[in-house]
């Protein structure tokens, strides 16, 4: 009895872990700020908060969606973002928006500073879709709102060349189609406290 016990003991554990070796290995991504292009002419001396920005349920979940046909997406397993997007985009916009402004007091709207923030950005993201080896796109919508019932709108889509087959190309080229986004939201920011049109 003691030997039975014992070898279904073992072949127990040799099954577990030949199901463990099998398991599909996780890569995660993140996305990363613009390089800083250096000083703006102007600086911008009012608090900016950023957010919320609002992301389509398509690509709302933990794994990447690439587009395979304009019927057909993947949704990748193995291939996961390391943070949720609906976080991880505001605060990519915000650092992106800072220099971009030439201000460090651009931040998201669920930090503390931003609450009281001067300005503020609301962002809806209508389509971010990614095709692999080709490019990823993301247009965008936003509002931003000043003083009292001051408000700007712009709407922007921004496309970018994924450079290489893999799946750090696509988080690369995302980062870059929202780095663009960033260069208009700044372009309305400043527009709505400087007064032009």
């Amino acid at each position: 009895m003691r030997r039975t016990t014992a070898a279904l003991g073992i072949i127990a554990a040799t099954l577990l872990c030949s199901a463990c070796s099998r398991s599909p290995r996780v890569t995660y991504y993140t996305l990363t700020p613009a390089p800083s292009a250096g000083a703006v002419q102007q600086s911008f001396s009012s608090s900016v908060a950023v957010g919320p920005v609002t992301i389509p349920e398509l690509v709302n979940r933990p794994q990447l969606v690439v587009r395979l046909t304009p019927s057909r997406v993947a949704v990748l397993e193995e291939h996961r973002w390391a943070e949720p997007l609906k976080n991880e985009i505001p605060r990519l916009l915000a650092q992106d928006l800072g220099p971009l402004l030439g201000s460090n007091r651009v931040f998201t709207y669920d930090q503390g500073s931003g609450a009281a923030a001067q300005y503020r950005v609301l962002v809806d993201i209508v389509r971010l879709e990614a095709v692999p080896g080709d490019s990823v796109t993301v247009e965008a919508g936003w509002v931003v709102r000043g003083a009292g019932s001051a408000r700007r709108e712009g709407r922007a889509v921004i496309k970018e060349k994924a450079d290489g087959s893999d799946y750090d190309a696509v988080a690369a080229a995302l980062s870059r189609a929202l780095a663009g986004v960033s260069a208009e939201v700044a372009k309305s920011v400043r527009s709505e406290a400087f007064g032009r049109k």
